[in-house]
Formats: C-alpha cells, structure tokens, sequence
C-alpha cells in the first residue's frame, strides 16, 4: 500500500492533476447576497463580484476584500460636546449605514467603520456647538437631520450611505441638572398657580353670572308680583266702587220706597194726624235742645205763638200735599 502511495506521488500526473484543481478552486468564487469582493489585477482594482458564480484568474487576479452590503448599526460612544452658551454636554448616539460602492470602500478610504464613526462625532459637536442648551433638548430631530446631511456629503465619496442618525442621551453636568429640576419645579409651581388663578376667575364668573341671572329673575318676579297687585287692586278697587254704587243706587231705592210710603200714609186722615203730631214734636224737640245748650233763652215771648206757626204751616203743606194727590187721581 506504501509503495502504491509512493508511485502516485512520483507520477507527474498525478501533480498535474492537483495542480489543475487547485487552479481551478482558485478561479472559482460562489459570492453570497448582500456580499461584494473586491477584486484586484496585479495589485490594481479591477471589479467586484456580485451575489452568485464567479470566475477569476488565478495567480493573476486575487479578492483584495469582502465588503457587506447590508445596512449596518454603528453606536457612537458618548463624548463631551459644548453648547453655545458654553454648557458641557455628554452625548451618545447610534448610526445606520450601508456600503453601496464595495470598491469605493475599500480603495478611498483605511477603515470606513472608523472614519464614519469619527465623522460622526465631529459632525455632531459641531451641531450641539451651534445651540444653546434649551435647543439643544428641545430641538434632537433638528440635530440628527443636520447630522445626516453632513454625513450623507461627506461619506459619499467612500462608498457608503448614512441612512440614518439618533441621538440616544444627551447628559448634562449635575449642577446643571438640579438647575434644571428647579426650573422644572418653579415652572410646574407656576403652571399651578395659573390654573389654580383661572379656575378661581371661571367660578367668579360663573358665581356672578348667576347672581346677575338671579337678580334678573327676582326683579322680573318682583315686577310681574306688582303687576299683578296692581291689577289685583284695579280689581278691587272695580268692586269695591260697583259695591258702592250699588249700596247707593239700593239706598237710594230704600228711601224713595220708604218717601213713596209716608207720602201714601200721610194722604190719608190719620197719615194726616200723625204727620203734624210728628211735625210738632220735632218742633218741641228743638226747642227743648236750644233751651238744654244754653243757661240763658232769649225770646220774645212769642214762642208758642211760633210752634203753632210751624204747626200750622205743617198742616198747610199737608193739605196741599193731599190736594196736589187728588188732584192727580182726577
């Protein structure tokens, strides 16, 4: 078996037989996707292999680098950037990128990695550079979209895109941050007073708006209550002057009914007879209450003689009463 071995060996063809397969594995390159090789000619780029079969020359054209081709992160580590108003910061970010020019990566620059990561930090202490410290905080998306459009610039030449920037902390120093908490909370203890301050004024409002809707309300109830004891009392009053006229007209009634009565009892004899028997006696009465007013009666010592002239007069409108009745029943 040992002799076999050797005489194989010993056979040039055997050599060549090898040789040929070398050379042709040398020759041979299966590229995988999202994968670039770079390819040099006696040291000088000459191409590169795209995803599938390949063929070289062997011994001539050799892979000088294997590029990816897919999008890659890379983390910034925190560095120190100074503001505008000269505030030291901490920031750290993440980068995406991809290589879009295997040869351009690999032939214009040492290290695309390293020289993107570097062009990064540069770019971005030049943009926090640009801000003050409020902006800084406030303003990130402004900073990453500055950030990108320097780098897609300036990385174009090596073959790659920057696809995207964040920044993922920005740190201040610890005396700016328990500044920063006392702003917070004097801002927070004035956001609260103004609303405490405008929620008191809503209630003011709303507390006057409704004495002035109740003012309104009571003065219209108090005007409608007048208006309705005014017509209450025109009522009243109508009544009370219908009530009147009607005791007046009914009194009126009375006495004529009661005048219709004496003047029928009077038209006969002894109507007549108590008619001046009536008639004396108011005449006696009053004389009776003059001498009863007064201590002293002066008269003329005529006094009977004028109550029979009363009387008589009497009888003599009696009379006259009694012929005007008879004549009228005529």
């Amino acid at each position: 078996m040992m002799d076999i071995l050797i005489n194989l060996l010993s056979s040039p063809i055997v050599w060549i037989v090898i040789v040929i397969f070398y050379t042709l594995k040398k020759g041979i390159y299966f590229v995988p996707q999202n994968r670039g090789y770079v390819i040099y000619t006696f040291g000088k780029y000459d191409q590169t292999l795209s995803a599938g079969l390949n063929f070289i020359i062997p011994f001539v054209q050799r892979v000088a680098a294997d590029r990816n081709l897919k999008e890659q992160s890379l983390d910034i580590s925190s560095q120190s950037a100074i503001t505008k108003d000269n505030i030291s910061l901490a920031i750290d970010g993440i980068l995406f990128m991809k290589v879009t020019d295997a040869g351009a990566a690999t032939n214009n620059v040492t290290d695309y990695k390293t020289a993107v990561i570097q062009l990064a930090m540069t770019t971005m202490r030049n943009a926090i550079g640009s801000m003050e410290l409020d902006e800084c905080f406030q303003s990130r998306d402004v900073i990453n979209a500055t950030i990108l459009t320097a780098m897609t610039e300036a990385t174009q030449p090596w073959g790659v895109m920057v696809t995207r920037y964040e920044i993922k902390d920005i740190s201040p120093p610890q005396s700016i941050r328990e500044d920063m908490e006392k702003q917070m909370t004097a801002e927070r203890e004035k956001r609260s007073v103004i609303l405490t301050a405008e929620g008191v004024k809503s209630a003011a409002i709303t507390e006057a708006e409704g004495l002035k809707a109740a003012r309104v309300l009571d003065a219209e109830a108090a005007k409608s209550e007048q208006v309705l004891a005014a017509e209450a009392n025109k009522e009243q009053q109508i009544l009370e002057a219908t009530g009147k006229a009607e005791a007046i007209r009914l009194v009126a009634d009375a006495e004529a009914a009661a005048l219709t009565t004496v003047g029928d009892a009077a038209n006969t004899d002894s109507g007549e007879a108590a008619v001046l028997l009536t008639l004396a006696q108011d005449a006696i009465g009053a004389h009776r209450q003059i001498a009863a007013e007064s201590t002293i009666v002066l008269t003329d010592g005529k006094t009977s003689d004028n109550i029979a002239n009363t009387v008589a007069q009497a009888i003599a409108v009696s009379s006259s009463l009694k012929l005007s009745s008879a004549d009228s029943g005529i």
